[in-house]
This record gives structure tokens, sequence and C-alpha cells, in this order.
């Protein structure tokens, strides 16, 4: 009696067991339901990165202040200034207003302080970039401090020589530049956005970082190839998922890129740039990105990405940011079409070094090409005038 007493016990408790463990099962079925539906997926159970997304956001590179994150106050503080400034630099201009004095008005900027477009014509967002429920304040995140390591000095001296002749921002109306190599000598020593070639702040990098405008991008995800459009200046990166880099002597302008799946984040490392990846900060062709995109929920990705460059820095650094997605599409991005501003900056520049070698050179200059583009004529009167306003013209950058 004991025994088949014994044995029903066990039969029981068995019975319980087995209702815990189906009822484990139901609650394990259902979270991961719960999970695998909080983002898109394609057929083949990967999270479906494709869409828009606007990438804009004020969180800046690196950080301009002692933490690493800010209050909710502080955050919806600094969104209302950032708006509040958006707006006052957006009014309606004076079409009647006089040309900017001789050497510029002084403005700052990249307008060459002539006066550039005012903030109607910028889109950098009004907000930090908020992560794991926290508002950033560099989108660096290691080194700890938010800060880019230290450069070595090889790569301190190939970004001064890379950027030479920039760093004199005045505008005073003169070939300042005289005999030396200049930065309007000729198309080629002109920055990459002013010749179309790739966009500014590293929008299309690898690393992709948020710019003063044009901040969308687009990605097409299939099973073999991610395509990853830029807004600006429409560069599209194409990742070989499970691929090989290309051989080392083909270089690339934002680098060859390939890509694999680790859980539910893409990875994409990109190698094989060119000698000067959009990155720019003094980065090398020696220059590896690993970005890992991780999507958030049905409406943001999370961008991470580590930077390495041996020649270029001490140490890897990494940085992080949200991606929202957006219902508004990336737009066509005309550059070279209507892009005036190149013959004109360099005509500009030709008219100065004209006017410094003395009235005989300017006259020569009035007969060119040049001449005509910026508004001279082999008339006494217009040769003898000064030059002062094309000083607008070359120092546009």
């Amino acid at each position: 009696m004991r025994v088949q007493h014994a044995g029903n016990q066990n039969r029981l408790l068995g019975w319980v067991q087995m209702a815990f463990a189906a009822a484990g099962l139901v609650l394990v079925v259902i979270a991961a339901s719960r999970a695998w539906g909080d983002v898109p997926r394609t057929s083949d159970g990967k999270p479906d990165l494709s869409g828009y997304y606007d990438t804009a956001t004020t969180t800046p590179l690196q950080r301009r202040s002692d933490t690493a994150t800010a209050s909710a106050e502080r955050a919806e503080f600094l969104a209302k200034q950032a708006a509040a400034g958006l707006l006052a630099g957006s009014g309606q201009l004076d079409p009647d207003r006089e040309a900017p004095p001789d050497g510029g008005d002084g403005s700052p900027g990249a307008a060459g302080n002539v006066g550039g477009y005012q903030g109607f014509w910028v889109d950098p967002g009004d907000k930090l970039t908020k992560v794991d429920g926290e508002y950033r304040t560099s989108i660096v995140i290691d080194p700890a401090n938010g800060r880019l390591p230290e450069r070595k000095a090889d790569a301190r001296q190939r970004m001064a020589q890379r950027y030479r002749g920039y760093s004199r921002r005045q505008n005073d109306g003169t070939a300042w530049w005289g005999d030396e190599p200049g930065p309007y000598d000729d198309p080629e020593v002109r920055p990459m956005p002013d010749r179309c070639l790739l966009g500014f702040s590293s929008t299309a990098g690898p690393p992709m970082l948020p710019a003063l405008y044009n901040n969308h991008k687009r990605i097409v995800q299939t099973p073999g190839h991610v395509m990853i459009l830029t807004e600006m200046v429409h560069d599209a990166r194409i990742v070989r998922m499970g691929g090989e880099h290309a051989p080392d002597d083909i270089r690339r302008w934002i680098g060859d890129s390939i890509g694999w799946w680790e859980g539910d984040t893409l990875v994409v490392e990109t190698t094989n740039f060119n000698d000067t990846p959009a990155l720019g900060q003094g980065a090398s062709r020696n220059l590896k990105v690993v970005e890992r995109f991780t999507a958030v929920d049905a409406d943001s990705l999370l961008y991470n990405f580590t930077v390495e460059d041996p020649t270029t820095w001490e140490t890897s650094w990494t940085g992080e940011y949200v991606w929202p997605r957006t219902e508004e599409p990336v737009y066509e991005y005309a550059c070279h079409e209507g892009n005036y501003s190149m013959g004109n900056i360099l005509c500009g520049a030709r008219r100065l070094e004209a006017e410094a070698a003395g009235a005989e050179a300017l006259a020569a200059f009035a007969q060119t090409p040049c001449g005509a583009r910026v508004g001279m004529s082999a008339s006494t009167e217009q040769v003898s005038t000064s030059g002062a306003e094309q000083a607008s013209v070359s120092g546009a950058e």
C-alpha cells in the first residue's frame, strides 16, 4: 500500500514538474515572440534595417563638458536653445542690402566672412542623442573622457600639410599667399566638398557622423548586400555580406566594406581607404572602421563604430549614437549642377594675384575668360577698379 502511494506521489510530482516545464516553455515562447516583434524582420529572420533615417543630433563628436550624460532638464534646455538659435538666424534677408565691406562683414563661419546663407538652410538637429535612457554629451564613448586619443607626431604633420593655408580665415582682400603655394591654386587643392567628391563632416564616413545639414541616410538590405545611401553627396556604399576585402592596391574614397551578422547586429568592416578618408582628423589609408547597426525598436537603430589607424592615433576609439527612422525620403543631391563656386573661387584668386602684380598684369588678366567671369573688361576704368569685391569669392571656403 505504501509502495502504491509512493508511486502515485511520484507520478503526481512528475506531472507537476511537466506542467511547470510546459508553462515555462510557453513563457519563453511568448517572451521570444515579443522580442521578435519589437523590430521588423526580413523573410530570413534578420532585423530589417531598410528605410530612411535622420541622423541629425546636437551631440558633438567630442565632449565639451565634464560629464558623460546630461539631465533631462539640461537636454530640454539645450534643445530649446538650439531651436531658438536656428529661428533667430532664419529671418528674411533684405534683398536691397548693401554688399559686404572690403574683406568681409566680420560674420563667423565657413563663408569667408562675406556673409553666407543663414539658418534657414541648415538642419543640424535640436536634440542630444539618447542612448539607454541617457542623454549623451559626446558621440565618443571610448576613451572614457569623450575625447579623441592623442594623434601621433607624423599624423599631426600630415594633417598640417593637407590643410596648409586653410588656417588663415581672415579675408583682407589681397593675395596673401604671395608666391607660396596657396589654397586656390587649382581645383585639386580645394577640399573634397568643394569638388563634390565627398560631403563634409564625415557624413558618408565611415564612420558616418552628423553634419550641419543633409543628415538623411537610406539603408536597403538584402541577404547578400546592404546599401547605405548618404544624402550628401549621394554617396552609395555597398556592403558585401560574407565577402572578402578587395586587394590592397584597390583604394576607394569611402573604403571597401564587408559585413556579417552577430546575432541581431549587423557588423560592417571597412578598409582600403585612399590617402584622404572622409573622416579627416589626420586619418590615413591605414584606417579601419568597424560599424555595428543594432535595431533598438521599430523606430530607431543604435549606430556604434570603432576606429583604428595605428599611423594616426595612439589607440583605437569608439563612438555611438541613435539613428531615428523618418518618413522623409532622401532626395537627389545636386552638387556639380550649377556649381559656379569652384570657377569663381579660382578666378577670384587669379584676379587678386594680378592686382598684386600691377596694372599691366591686371590688364592682361582682364582679357582672359577668368577676367570676364569676374566681371572685368579691357577698359582702363574697369581694370583700375579695386578687386576687393572679388576677395569675397576667393575666400568663399
